[in-house]
């Protein structure tokens, strides 16, 4: 089902039990068997892709103790799912949105699940001094959707990340304020967890021979920490590596700086503006690696 109205784009309201009988490779008594109907099938497609960007975006949600990251890494997992499954991110996003009433129904309730995560553990008050109301939520759940509705179904298709930085800016602004918002919108999306690794070993001999570097467990705590959230600021590192001194990070960036495994972000940084730190790709090489999976105990 999902792959037929990803072809037929505009026209996916038509696709027919006979399309998806003919895809699937399965007699009609078959098709039967499992589902009544059309609807049902539409229903079951739509289960099935919520299924797999919920397990991908509550995984990511509940790694984060802080509700800025939690957010952000829920979006970047559900950004993920419909670059690598585009076939059901689109029927989930964009054509559920023309079924019947128990598909649309149930579009609603996964909503308001969304909508209750959005809200759970956020700073209440802290853009304003009064909490959001819960149309507030979903006024910015409607909004992202629609952003991604339209660049889903467009002509010439973009990559989704290159949202990451605008679509959270916008989620945040409700709850924290056009601060937070202005400086969210320039920062590059988080380093995906939970990717396959498609040759660990070979990685882990690259990085032995290239850096050949003794990882403590500050060291190790503070480059994970800026491949998870890239444009980190000295404080914000320190904080996920457990470094209370801002002497001894500004110390510890610096070795990482001239050892070329982290750079500072510039586009768009005004002067007299906080540090904001990523992965080089030397960098990105080693924090992938064993080593410093194994310095943190991870």
């Amino acid at each position: 089902m999902a792959e037929v109205m990803a072809e037929r784009g505009a026209e996916a309201g038509s696709a027919t039990v006979t399309d998806v009988i003919e895809r699937a490779g399965v007699s009609s008594a078959a098709f039967r068997q499992l589902f009544a109907d059309r609807e049902a099938a539409l229903l079951a497609a739509f289960d099935l892709g919520v299924a797999h960007a919920r397990e991908r975006m509550v995984a990511a949600y509940e790694s984060e103790t802080r509700w800025l990251d939690a957010i952000k890494f829920a979006l970047a997992a559900f950004l993920m799912f419909l670059e690598e499954e585009p076939a059901l991110g689109r029927l989930i996003v964009v054509y559920a949105m023309g079924g019947g009433a128990q598909v649309l129904h149930r579009r609603a309730v996964v909503l308001d699940e969304v909508a209750s995560a959005l809200r759970r553990g956020c700073p209440e008050g802290a853009a304003g001094g009064q909490p959001p109301s819960a149309v507030i939520a979903e006024g910015v759940i409607g909004g992202v959707l629609a952003i991604l509705h339209s660049r889903l179904v467009a002509d010439e298709q973009q990559s989704l990340w290159e949202l990451f930085g605008s679509l959270t800016s916008m989620i945040v602004l409700p709850y924290l304020g056009p601060g937070v918002a202005r400086r969210e919108l320039t920062r590059p999306a988080p380093r995906p967890r939970l990717l396959g690794d498609s040759a660990p070993q070979e990685r882990e001999r690259l990085a032995g021979q290239e850096f050949d570097t003794r990882l403590t467990y500050r060291t190790a705590r503070a480059l994970s920490a800026i491949g998870d959230y890239p444009g980190a600021s000295n404080r914000e590192v320190a904080e996920r590596a457990g470094v209370v001194d801002q002497g001894q990070i500004s110390k510890l960036l610096s070795r990482l700086e001239q050892r070329e495994l982290i750079e500072k972000i510039r586009e768009g940084r005004s002067r007299g503006a906080p540090n904001s730190w990523r992965l080089t790709e030397r960098g990105e090489l080693l924090t992938r690696s064993a080593s410093v999976r194994a310095a943190i105990g991870s």
